[in-house]
Parts: C-alpha cells; sequence; structure tokens
C-alpha cells in the first residue's frame, strides 16, 4: 500500500474517533426559524450509539436516543447535530432515552429601555418554542427547552420542573455541545483557570489547534464569549445570557485530535471541596445558550441579544442613575499637582478640582484609602470629607473596595456610604463565577440600588446583560486594559480592536482610556511613574467612541491635559448612547464605529500598526446639516504621535468623508447638528 493510501486511511480513522459517540442522521422535529427566515435552529432527538468498556461506537453497541439541536444560516450548515443535556447527581444525563411529546410556538418582541449602553431603546421581533421531553425509562424525568430565535441570534435554555423523581436541582456538569459544521478560526480568550480576571488576549487560532492534544489532564480552557470565522459561512459567537441562580459556563475543544472541532461546556466549579457546581430547588432554569450568527464580525458589537435575555429592570426609581466620565488618581500613579506621589485627601480634591472644571460627572478614588474593614477610612484619605468637598463642586465620587471585604461587610457598609454620599463603588478582585460568585454579583447590585449605589465590577467574569435588570450596573473590567502599559506591551493597537470586536459584545468595557503621553514603539518604556502609551493621540481619543462605557475614566496625570486642545474632545463626548453603527471592521485590524446621542453624531476610527484610509458615506446621519469638529492624526503622527489635526467641515447625509491614518493611528470626530 503507498504512503497517499495509508495516510487516507489515518486521516479516516481519525475523523471517525472524534466523531465515534453519535451516529447522526437528519435532525426534522421541531424547527424554529429568525423572522426574517435566515437563520434556523432545529431541535430533535437522534440515534447515539455510544461505545461501552472504551472501545469504538459500531452497529452493536447500545442504542439511545439524544436530544440535538442544529443551526442553519442562509441555507448553510453552522452546527451539526450538538448534543443537549444535563448531568444530575441523582441520575443519568437528563437528555438521553427521551422523546419530546409537546411543543408550542409563539412570536414576541423585545421592547424595553436602557439607561446607559450602546443604545436607548430596543424593539426587536423574536420567534420562540417551549417543548417537553420525556425520559423513556430511568424513572422518566421531564424538562423542558425554551428556544428563541431573532434575526441575529438563536439561544435556548433548560427548564427543570418540580417533579416526583427530582427533590432538588443539583447539576454535575451539563452536557450542551457545540459541533461546527467545519473547522473555524477562533479568537478566543484562553484562561489559565476558573479564578482569573478575564484579563488575557482574545488569540487567534484555528478551533482544532484548541484540541486537547497533550492528555487528558490538558486542555485549554475558553472564556466566553469566543468568536468564530467561518469561511463559507459567516461569522458566529457563542456566549451566555441571564446566568442567575447558576454558575459561569466555559469552553474546551475535548476532542483530543487535530481533526476536532468542537466544543463541549465546562461549568465552573464550586469553591467548597466536592460540593457540585450548581444547586437549587426546583424548579430551575439554566441560563440562556446563545449562538450569534451574522455575515459581518462588526454586527456583534452592537447587537442587543444579551440585553434582550435578561430579566427587564428591578429597579423601581432609576432617576439617580446616570453615565459619566470620571477623573483618576490610580493609573498615573496618584500624582499630585507638582508631579509627586501623593495619596492623600488633598491629592483627591485635586482630582475633583480636574473633574468639576472639565465638566466630568464622577471622580473616583482607587485602592488605599481603607483597611479590612471598610466602613473606616485611614488617616490619609477622608473619604466623607472628599465626597462633601466634590458634592460643593458638582461632581460625584467612586470609591474602591475589595471584593473579599464587600462580600463579608456590604450589609454593614453600603448604608455607611450612602450616608457618606458616595456615589458608586469600584469592587475589585472578585475573581470568581462559581454559582456563590455569580449570586455575589446579584446581590450586590440588588443591595447597591437600595443605597443608590452604582457599581463597577473589576476583577470580574465577563457581562452577561446584567445592566437590563439593574441598571445600576455601570461598568465590568475583564479586559486587557490600559494598565498592562504601566508593565509591559500587551496593551497596544491591535489588541485593543480585537477587543472591540469580541469583549464588547457584552459591553460596559472598563478599559480606562485617556492617556496623553503617546510614544512610538521604539520610545515606549513600560514604567508606572508618569506611564506612556503605543498608538497616537487621536486612536486614543476615538477609544471613547469606539469603547462602549457608561463610567469611562480619564486616566492621565490632570496636568497632561492643560491647555491641549485635543482634550477638548474628551471634555464634551458622550458616555451612552442612544444608536450605535458600525461602518467598516475586521479584528485586529481597522475598526469605524458611529453613535448618537441626541441630535448629534460622534465617530471613532483606530487600526493596527497599518496605515490605513478610507471614504466612508455619511449616510448615517439623520437629513440636516452638520458641523464635524474633526481631530484626526496629523501626516506624521507616526513619528510624533501627540500631533492631531484639529478642523471643521460642513457636511450633510449625502457626502462622502476621507479617514486617514497613520501607523497605530485613528480619528475622532463629533458631527454636530445646525439649523
Amino acid at each position: 500500500m503507498n504512503t497517499l493510501n495509508l495516510k487516507s486511511l489515518f486521516l479516516t480513522a481519525l475523523i471517525a474517533m472524534s466523531s465515534f459517540a453519535f451516529c447522526f442522521g437528519q435532525v426534522k422535529e421541531i424547527e424554529l426559524n429568525s423572522p426574517d427566515g435566515l437563520l434556523s435552529i432545529t431541535f430533535g432527538t437522534l440515534e447515539n450509539r455510544q461505545a461501552s468498556g472504551g472501545g469504538q461506537g459500531g452497529a452493536n453497541a447500545p442504542v439511545t436516543e439524544r436530544l440535538v439541536y442544529e443551526v442553519k444560516f442562509k441555507g448553510n450548515q453552522v452546527m451539526n447535530p450538538s448534543a443537549m443535556g444535563l448531568e444530575l447527581e441523582s441520575g443519568r444525563v437528563l437528555g438521553e432515552n427521551v422523546r419530546i411529546v409537546s411543543h408550542r410556538f409563539s412570536e414576541g418582541v423585545d421592547d424595553y429601555k436602557l439607561i446607559t449602553g450602546r443604545t436607548s431603546s430596543v424593539y426587536e421581533k423574536y420567534n420562540s418554542v417551549v417543548f417537553e421531553v420525556v425520559e423513556e425509562r430511568f424513572g422518566s424525568r421531564t424538562m423542558h427547552i425554551e428556544a428563541r430565535a431573532y434575526n441575529d441570534a438563536v439561544a435556548f435554555r433548560y427548564l427543570v420542573p418540580e417533579q416526583p423523581t427530582l427533590m432538588e436541582y443539583r447539576l454535575r456538569s451539563e452536557k450542551t455541545e457545540y459541533r461546527l459544521s467545519r473547522d473555524a478560526m477562533a479568537y478566543a480568550l484562553i484562561l489559565p483557570n476558573f479564578r482569573s480576571g478575564y484579563e488575557s488576549e482574545y488569540h487567534r487560532v484555528p478551533v482544532s489547534g484548541l484540541s486537547n492534544q497533550g492528555g487528558v489532564a490538558s486542555y485549554y480552557l475558553v472564556g466566553m464569549p469566543l468568536v468564530l470565522e467561518m469561511y463559507g459561512v459567516g461569522w458566529v459567537a457563542i456566549i451566555e445570557s441571564d446566568i442567575e441562580g447558576n454558575s459561569a459556563t466555559y469552553l474546551r475543544n475535548p476532542t483530543g485530535s487535530w481533526t476536532g472541532h468542537w466544543f463541549e461546556s465546562v461549568m465552573s466549579p464550586s469553591l467548597r471541596e466536592n460540593e457540585l457546581p450548581v444547586i437549587n430547588s426546583l424548579p430551575h432554569k439554566t441560563a440562556w445558550r446563545i449562538i450569534m450568527v451574522h455575515s459581518e464580525p462588526t454586527h456583534f458589537m452592537v447587537s442587543n441579544t444579551l440585553t434582550n435575555l435578561n430579566p427587564d429592570n428591578r429597579i423601581e426609581d432609576t432617576s439617580w442613575i446616570r453615565s459619566g466620565k470620571s477623573s483618576w488618581d490610580w493609573w498615573n500613579g496618584s500624582l499630585n499637582q507638582d508631579g509627586e506621589r501623593s495619596y492623600t485627601t488633598e491629592t483627591m480634591k485635586y482630582y475633583v478640582d480636574f473633574a468639576a472644571e472639565s465638566g466630568f460627572e464622577f471622580m473616583t478614588i482607587d485602592a488605599g484609602w481603607s483597611g479590612s474593614d471598610i466602613t473606616i477610612c485611614r488617616d490619609n484619605v477622608n473619604v466623607p470629607e472628599v465626597v462633601a468637598y466634590a458634592k460643593s463642586k458638582g461632581v460625584d465620587v467612586f470609591i474602591w473596595v475589595g471584593g473579599t471585604n464587600t462580600w463579608r461587610m456590604m450589609d454593614e457598609a453600603f448604608p455607611v456610604f450612602e450616608e457618606w454620599g458616595v456615589a458608586g463603588l469600584k469592587i475589585d478582585f472578585i475573581l470568581r463565577d462559581d454559582q456563590a460568585g455569580i449570586d455575589y454579583y446579584y446581590r450586590v447590585a440588588e443591595k447597591a440600588a437600595k443605597h443608590k449605589l452604582l457599581v463597577d465590577y473589576h476583577g470580574s467574569t465577563k457581562p452577561w446583560g446584567l445592566q437590563r435588570t439593574y441598571p445600576n450596573v455601570v461598568g465590568f473590567e475583564a479586559i486587557l486594559g490600559m494598565e498592562n502599559s504601566l508593565v509591559g506591551v500587551r496593551d497596544n493597537p491591535s489588541n485593543r480592536i480585537v477587543q472591540a470586536f469580541t469583549r464588547m459584545i457584552g459591553g460596559l468595557m472598563d478599559y480606562t482610556p485617556g492617556a496623553f503621553e503617546n510614544v512610538t514603539r521604539e520610545e515606549f518604556v513600560a514604567r508606572h511613574h508618569k506611564p506612556m502609551v503605543v498608538g497616537t493621540r487621536a486612536q486614543h481619543l476615538a477609544l471613547y467612541v469606539i469603547y462602549e462605557s457608561p463610567y469611562h475614566m480619564v486616566s492621565d496625570w490632570p496636568e497632561r491635559y492643560t491647555n491641549d486642545p485635543s482634550f477638548e474632545w474628551i471634555k464634551k463626548v458622550p458616555s451612552s448612547w442612544d444608536k450605535s453603527v458600525v461602518l467598516n471592521g475586521y479584528p485586529g485590524e481597522y475598526l469605524t464605529i458611529a453613535r448618537k446621542r441626541g441630535d448629534d453624531w460622534y465617530l471613532g476610527a483606530m487600526t493596527d500598526w497599518t496605515p490605513r484610509q478610507f471614504d466612508i458615506s455619511l449616510d448615517f446621519l439623520e437629513p440636516g446639516n452638520y458641523i464635524a469638529e474633526i481631530y484626526a492624526d496629523a501626516p506624521d503622527a507616526d513619528k510624533f504621535p501627540k500631533k492631531v489635526n484639529i478642523r471643521t467641515m460642513r457636511v450633510t447625509p449625502a457626502n462622502r468623508f476621507r479617514i486617514d491614518m497613520v501607523s497605530g493611528g485613528g480619528v475622532a470626530v463629533h458631527f454636530k447638528k445646525v439649523n
């Protein structure tokens, strides 16, 4: 036998081994289509020939009926039949040996308002189905599946009702799979463990390259959202929403072969020894499993799917909730007006004065003002004094608190913070998303709202649309932020663009922009004192539009902004939006976004290390005349990154607009409507 035939047989064997668990036929039981008919998810039961004794499944293997789903987009297969089910402590997988006994289709509309974020109002139609499955034997347990189809996403979740054979919901693992129809290029957030702050790069790697090729104990733990480019099909994003009562979900490719391209779900385990990942009373609902699909990767960052699939606002009085920009002492080293490190009450007042003079809504006091008792100030910074001073200047104050101390003291501390007049909490080093950790996010949001406190989660898991339910939640970190410029080069133009296509799916990105010590790559030195950043000044201005953050930091030392005309952009740019439109983009290369606030529009564009020029239509503007105030790279900004050309011009929606960006560059534009 020749080498070519041997290789062919080897490949065939590998493919068979990677997919032996299921011998799938065609799924045609319950088909749910999006309102525009382009996207569909189909549920059914398929013959599952299971291997026994570690062997390969075959004609004589035991046969069961397994609940599965598949997804199609524009007639192309996105997900091949993929297993569904819940492995409960009390028995076999709920999803095996089942039949569908009933189903009910319906139509709906998500119609709601958002106080902060990428849009102020949502109106989106969807089709839905709820169906019941019952086990054929092994106790005849039952569960329901609720599914929705939007024009840009399909989603489903498991509903386990009260029943005689189950006393409690005790989950060992979730058996939801994502079997891609082909290999795909992934933008994967590879995490070291279940207790990270989600602060890493999204690596561009084929799905087959994420397979478990290092043995049973070695696999890549992938955080959500996971974005995939499926050649010939489109773009896909996998994420979850409405996690209340559950632990967070991760993904891994368990195939053990470079021919494998599918993922299984991995629940964040309990931190308590030998405790199951999720324990709850019945009835119980899992988080929504969401598969977003679109022809363009730019769509996901302006999609409303995550907030659509969360409960409506639970805060009755929201008049006190607002977005805004904040001065901040930490990133620049708590420098006082003389450029010296000085973490004191007087230095905090200096940052308050800067916020007031600049028209910012907030000032943020970072770590160091308290010990383990977060109701008592140390001698260096008197929080109530700073808060009172700030209120006299029309500025509200956020304060930093540690996640563990907040967990321990929130019932006692939140009333104290309200009495002090604190506006919001930056809660850091949470570093967990097991069931108790997810419950913590909800408890904090609910209790904070009772005391009129805004919340920004740092050292956190990824966002999942919680801002619809608790609009006092104005920030999540879960991002490789600008703080990395203090220690290295991980924060750079290419990575910033990738994060817009991936991390920004969930919104509320507390990246902390605003650096004005812009230098070239050759000049860059990582340092904590008067830190530098790469990327041009115009790119850093553009981030205030591109990155969706209702709580935007202005991170640099106030003296950096003194008498700098480009600082006028930061003063006037909003922090929440009525509408968002992506004009072009590709992950890691370039991006242009326009966002509307009131009658005006704001545009932000950035490029990686490749200079780029675009000629874009302004037809996203409403009819009328506009003055465009433009902050663009100077022609030599690749050599002198601080240089910004500022100019104005009259435009209408009929005009085209030229964008010129140098290496690592950007442009920021305010389109002000005029009579």
